[in-house]
């Protein structure tokens, strides 16, 4: 089959067309910028153009990204052609009605758990197909693994055919994991995000209750019990797998783990708990996790010429909050800057004092601002005139009386020169956002190589 793939650098969208690829399928696909994403995809035969392209005329099937609107000249042009079109989430929807799917869900800690599974599976002979939102080295350097591991569906007392096994990242963005139909699906956390779309935590709850939904009779819940939210998300279920940092199993997976923080032993935890659905011996487990040393952008830790470099793909508050503290327990006694880019006017907006509080009370000894990152498609008016990186060096100077230590930049340029003009050695400096400060992190890899 032939698949156009419209926004083919997008993290999900770039899985799936792995995906599809290793399946024997050809792909073609477009995306507004060339990055690390799109250039592995052309090294594996995808035929790729940057800006609004052609559909290819041998075109089947397009496959589209969720920011990608109907007015797209793609997207019309295929309607005129009357190809049929999908949607990432349906795409992947389409697969999880005929494999055996685990779902990892959550406001936080996804891609983590969604990696430490498909790993530890692939490491326990079940050669799962695995579709991540982060690149990982065990997969190639790609967020995408397709195995030929079957499974059979068994859950207390019920049985399934054989069906091939696939691990997934559930994103809830705009419903998109409404779309799914998983037998087991990890929750890994649960707050309020995404408000643009959902507007209220309440809507945000409704979704997750209506996903939840999407279950059969022998599906199973793995929830995080120190989480209040989901503890009352899944109160009247069945077949629930409750984790806590209070089970015996986190003070041994805290010792052993190579990626620092409670969060992370959280992780483990629901990783732990799937494998043991699954099968998996609890030492194929342990092992497994104890090799494991993270992903992309995901607490990925650069030692430089003159000092460690951190990039992180955190942007809400609990985010920064859980990444620098676990900093802070790995490197005690170092020196501690973060360089964050908020990311989106409106989820700056929404959360400006919550914000304002964590960053106001970090244990870093600079806090360096960039630019509001502008998300194409999801900002408001109001917001983008009540906020500004500025506004929030303020409310956190009202706040700290570390006021000396924060700055705020217009540019990302500016941002990084001083990083790289004020660095005097030894430090832990974490690069963190969802934005294009990811460029900045790079820059400052390639200049420390360089010298």
């Amino acid at each position: 089959m032939n698949i156009h793939f419209i926004g083919i650098g997008g993290i999900g969208v770039s899985a799936l067309a792995h995906y599809e690829l290793s399946r024997g399928n050809t792909v073609s696909g477009s995306d507004l910028t060339e990055s690390e994403i799109t250039k592995a995809l052309r090294e594996k035969g995808a035929m790729i153009q940057i800006g609004e392209g052609k559909v290819p005329e041998d075109t089947e099937r397009v496959v589209f990204s969720p920011a990608v609107q109907a007015d797209h000249e793609e997207r019309q042009e295929a309607s005129k052609r009357q190809i049929p079109q999908m949607s990432y989430p349906e795409a992947l929807g389409e697969l999880t009605k005929t494999h055996y799917t685990v779902a990892i869900s959550g406001t936080h800690g996804k891609s983590t758990t969604t990696a430490m599974i498909g790993i530890l599976l692939t490491k326990a002979g079940l050669d799962p197909t695995v579709i991540v939102g982060t690149k990982l080295k065990e997969f190639g350097n790609t967020n995408c693994r397709v195995g030929k591991g079957q499974i059979q569906g068994k859950s207390f007392g019920t049985a399934q055919d054989l069906r091939p096994l696939l691990v997934i990242e559930a994103d809830e963005y705009a419903e998109s994991f409404l779309h799914y139909y998983p037998d087991v699906i990890v929750l890994t956390s649960l707050e309020a995000d995404h408000l643009d779309y959902y507007k209220t935590f309440e809507n945000v709850t409704r979704a997750f209750t209506e996903y939840l939904s999407h279950l059969d009779s022998a599906g199973i819940i793995v929830a995080n019990g120190d989480d209040a939210n989901i503890r009352t998300l899944v109160e009247k279920k069945e077949r629930v797998h409750f984790t806590s940092l209070s089970q015996k199993e986190a003070e041994t997976l805290k010792r052993i783990l190579k990626i620092p923080g409670a969060h992370n032993v959280s992780n483990a935890l629901a990783a732990l708990e799937t494998a043991r659905i699954l099968g998996v011996p609890d030492e194929i487990s342990t092992h497994t996790l104890s090799e494991y040393t993270g992903s992309w952008r995901r607490f990925e830790v650069f030692a430089l010429k003159d000092y460690t470099l951190v990039s992180d793909y955190g942007h809400h508050p609990t985010e920064v909050q859980v990444t620098v503290e676990a900093a802070r327990e790995k490197w005690p006694e170092k020196k501690l800057w973060l360089v964050f880019q908020p990311h989106q006017y409106d989820r700056t907006w929404r959360f400006f004092d919550d914000f304002a509080r964590i960053l106001s009370g970090l244990p870093v000894h600079k806090l360096l601002l960039a630019p509001i990152y502008d998300v194409a498609g999801r900002e408001n008016t109001e917001a983008k005139a009540a906020v500004s990186s500025e506004k929030l060096l303020h409310a956190i100077q009202q706040r700290s009386p570390k006021a000396e230590e924060a700055r705020a930049f217009s540019t990302l340029e500016e941002t990084e020169m001083y990083v790289r003009e004020h660095i005097q050695g030894g430090e832990i400096v974490i690069i963190m956002g969802a934005g294009n400060i990811y460029s900045v992190a790079c820059s400052l890899i390639d200049r420390s190589s360089q010298e």
